[in-house]
């Protein structure tokens, strides 16, 4: 890279346009739609689709509710002819979708594109030509008037051609291909002219869709471009002003968003922004960035993940993990402070009256796309004590008390950290099982046990079973855990205290089994230590949460 890039590189002109008003404006319904990942995002494929797969992806396209669709470039291959007439003569196109095809201002070019759509009940026909200063005198050799005859010649064709087949409710679009650097008034001169040439009504209406070929500004330079546009257009009825971005900058979204302020109604691209160098607009995003905030975006992608998987077959390519909303990571946090935010978030959404949605770190609900709240906390050497928490209560319907979640974090950060991988549910249920003694057999089990008042509180007579061995243990206390845990002190000589208890029954039912935890602490290092019990009956689990706990201390002493 260059020391000094303003050597070889030089800043792309920025319009001047002081009467915009697109900066105070709000986003508040969805644009018209139009996938082109059949034609534009086809043709970036190393491998193209071939007709089943265009099929496949045509069908998926009109479940997610595009009306607008561009098939193909019918003069380009004869694949792409063969699916456009195959669309037509197998009725594959349902009423309220109007397909979309594409076609250079040449002649053969136009008469090939025609004949492919005779007989579809309605048609948009996109003719386009670049117009840039770069395009004109590299590529082409042509200056402004020559560039101009060349779309109204194509215009004019298109339009005698159209007038032969009445059947047909034919639209026309036309795109000056490199607009974002075509000077201002030369892409409105030409637009004019075209509009001119095809007299926009009702019955014949007219799309001027105006690209970002390649990115070259920030995506406020492009709504300056659009809404100058838009003032100084001569009339707009029957026409509508449409926006291809792409993605060379990496703010094709964001230049999609501005351009609509600017007060483009129709959007082109593809999903997941498929497309020639780094892509197309993503509509996808665009659109679920619409409904995140409370806007019907007219497409629905209820579950994201067949539509990732579609795409990957058909395009050959991969959806990246952290894509936005459609990734397989993107509503997954590892980190312990965003686990601990979202958990706190969903507690809090729970204990309140149903209101909007306001979890922090999940700007959408996983559910609204399909997917599971699974997902949204995995962990890791990153995690810290909410990660594991949520895993087990969200799958195991446990509600950790926050001294436990401390400790069992610790225990999962050595085992992810010896391991140097993430943890999955199943492994971080068998190390909680272990390390609290929830196992089929306890190291230190209750068997049996009776119970008498005694002066002040209880008495309890215990049958214990520990290392094989049965053991009877007698003791008083204010209640039953205070007097099993002195039975067990005058037993085994090891001094502790209870210094937490929690319970909560496991779902809804009556007879729902109970969840018990208890944290001792001993006498003589001051170290917590934890135990946990399941049982059908809630005093069992916290006298078999109590020996779990105390099996520990005694191993530790």
């Amino acid at each position: 890279m260059l020391d000094t890039p303003s050597d070889k590189y030089v800043p792309a002109p920025v319009i001047r346009f002081p009467q915009r008003t697109w900066p105070s404006k709000q986003l508040t319904q969805a644009p018209r739609w139009c996938s082109t990942d059949l034609r534009d995002g086809n043709q970036s494929l190393a491998n193209p689709m071939n007709i089943e797969k265009k099929l496949k992806f045509f069908d998926h396209l009109v479940a997610c509710g595009f009306t607008e669709i561009e098939v193909a470039f019918p003069s380009a291959s004869q694949t792409d002819f063969d699916f456009v007439r195959q669309l037509i003569e197998n009725a594959l196109i349902p009423d309220d979708v109007t397909i979309q095809v594409i076609t250079q201002s040449r002649p053969d070019l136009i008469e090939r594109t025609i004949e492919s759509l005779i007989g579809a009940s309605k048609a948009i026909v996109h003719l386009y030509n670049a117009t840039a200063p770069a395009f004109r005198e590299i590529v082409f050799n042509q200056d402004q008037v020559a560039t101009l005859a060349l779309a109204v010649k194509g215009a004019q064709q298109i339009r005698d051609l159209c007038q032969q087949h009445p059947e047909t409710l034919w639209t026309l679009e036309y795109s000056p291909e490199t607009f974002n650097f075509t000077e201002p008034e030369f892409a409105l001169e030409i637009c004019q002219a075209v509009a001119a040439v095809w007299q926009p009504c009702a019955s014949r209406p007219l799309i001027i869709n105006l690209p970002t070929t390649v990115e070259r500004n920030t995506p406020n330079v492009f709504a300056d471009q659009i809404e100058h546009f838009i003032n100084n257009f001569d009339s707009l009825d029957h026409v509508t002003v449409s926006i291809h971005p792409h993605n060379d900058r990496g703010t094709g979204v964001a230049s999609a968003e501005l351009a609509m302020l600017a007060g483009a109604t129709r959007v082109e691209g593809c999903l997941f922004g498929n497309g020639e160098r780094t892509g197309n607009v993503d509509l996808v995003t665009l659109a679920l960035n619409l409904y995140s905030q409370g806007i019907n975006p007219q497409l629905r992608f209820d579950d994201i993940q067949q539509t990732v998987e579609l795409v990957e077959q058909c395009n050959e390519l991969p959806v990246h993990p952290r894509h936005p909303y459609a990734g397989r990571l993107v509503f997954t946090a590892f980190s312990g402070s965003h686990q601990d935010a979202i958990k706190k978030g969903f507690a809090y959404a729970q204990g309140a009256s149903p209101n909007h949605w306001n979890i922090p770190y999940l700007p959408i609900d996983p559910m609204d796309l399909g997917c599971s709240y699974e997902e949204v906390i995995r962990v890791n050497s990153q995690s810290g004590k909410s990660g594991a928490a949520w895993l087990l209560q969200q799958n195991h319907g446990l509600h950790l008390p926050k001294m436990l979640q401390v400790d069992l974090s610790q225990r999962v950060k050595q085992h992810t950290d010896s391991t140097g991988r993430e943890m999955n549910i199943a492994e971080l249920w068998q190390l909680f099982r272990t390390a609290y003694g929830l196992v089929h057999q306890p190291v230190m089990s209750l068997q049996r046990y009776h119970t008498h008042p005694a002066a002040g509180g209880q008495q309890i007579e215990a049958q214990i079973r520990y290392c094989e061995q049965e053991i009877v243990c007698v003791g008083s206390g204010i209640g039953l855990m205070s007097a099993l845990l002195t039975g067990l002190m005058q037993q085994f000589d090891c001094q502790a205290n209870v210094v937490d208890y929690h319970e909560h029954t496991l779902g809804t039912q009556t007879h729902s089994k109970a969840a018990s935890y208890v944290q001792l602490q001993s006498a003589r290092s001051n170290v917590s230590i934890f135990g946990v019990a399941i049982e059908e009956d809630a005093t069992k689990a916290s006298l078999q949460a109590l020996l779990n706990a105390y099996a520990q201390l005694i191993q530790a002493s």
